[in-house]
């Protein structure tokens, strides 16, 4: 593992690190940000999964998140949405390829070599954070926009008893059935729809839920409504009777705008479940 840069940040440490993958046969790079109290022993930690065309710099540089981990005691950790390299396969279009992973393991050429987001995030990322720095990985939660909260919350649901608790900005809620989904779904895991049903909240929370505390928030004048589907997640959650704040912001869009005005409230939401 290579330190690419370490801030003082709040009290704490904002690092950026990169580190040869295996799942993705590729150097991937990742912030965290560490509190103060990792000095003197482990800490909490909270994912954050960022959406298409986003690094792990943009949450890190623009949801104002330290701040509010700082006074919480909670890890950050800001992992990319996918392999990078001149190696790794791309696409013209924005929505696949670099910057697109979509939290899945791909099994369909030229993806599968290293589009592994899922195993990386999943297993090999934790576990080089828990042999390298102070994190207490009994006490984990996670959150993510758009793709990354498609991403936080299918890995919440199928993890039973990783995350203490799970939130999404904006998610994307039903892949399977909008075409920021099917288009990726396709390209990655085949024509087969019956591998596509692990990677959709709205599917995954009518058959199994989340054994904890949820938390989603999308503005109402986001501009990629009818591509999120948060109806569907919402009508699943209410069937299943899933403890869950679901709450449409008034105004409010896509941007990190929107995100960062409601970090406060999903940290502090975690910060419960962490600390409970």
């Amino acid at each position: 593992m290579q330190t690419l840069s370490e801030n003082r940040c709040f009290g704490g440490t904002q690092g950026v690190y990169s580190h040869a993958a295996t799942t993705t046969n590729c150097d991937m790079t990742f912030g965290l940000f560490l509190p103060e109290e990792a000095q003197d022993g482990p800490v909490p930690i909270l994912w954050y999964l960022s959406g298409l065309t986003c690094t792990h710099e943009n949450a890190m540089t623009k949801a104002g998140a330290q701040q509010w981990a700082a006074e919480q005691g909670i890890a950050l950790c800001f992992p990319d949405t996918s392999p990078r390299g001149e190696d790794v396969a791309d696409d013209e279009a924005y929505d696949l390829g670099k910057g697109a992973g979509f939290y899945v393991n791909a099994t369909q050429d030229p993806w599968a070599r290293h589009f592994q987001m899922w195993d990386y995030v999943a297993e090999e990322l934790p576990a080089l954070l828990a042999e390298n720095f102070a994190i207490d990985m009994d006490r984990q939660a996670i959150t993510g926009h758009s793709m990354g909260g498609h991403g936080a919350l299918t890995l919440a649901m199928s993890l039973p008893g990783r995350f203490r608790s799970v939130s999404a900005f904006s998610p994307i809620c039903n892949p399977t059935g909008a075409d920021w989904g099917r288009k990726q779904l396709t390209a990655y895991l085949g024509d087969d729809e019956t591998t596509w049903a692990r990677h959709d909240a709205s599917l995954l929370m009518a058959e199994t839920g989340f054994d904890g505390p949820v938390l989603v928030d999308t503005g109402t004048s986001d501009q990629f409504l009818d591509l999120l589907k948060p109806e569907t997640l919402a009508a699943a959650a209410a069937k299943r009777r899933q403890q869950i704040q679901f709450r449409m912001q008034p105004g409010y869009d896509h941007s990190y705008f929107f995100v960062s005005s409601f970090m406060e409230d999903h940290v502090a939401f975690h910060a419960e479940a962490l600390y409970a």
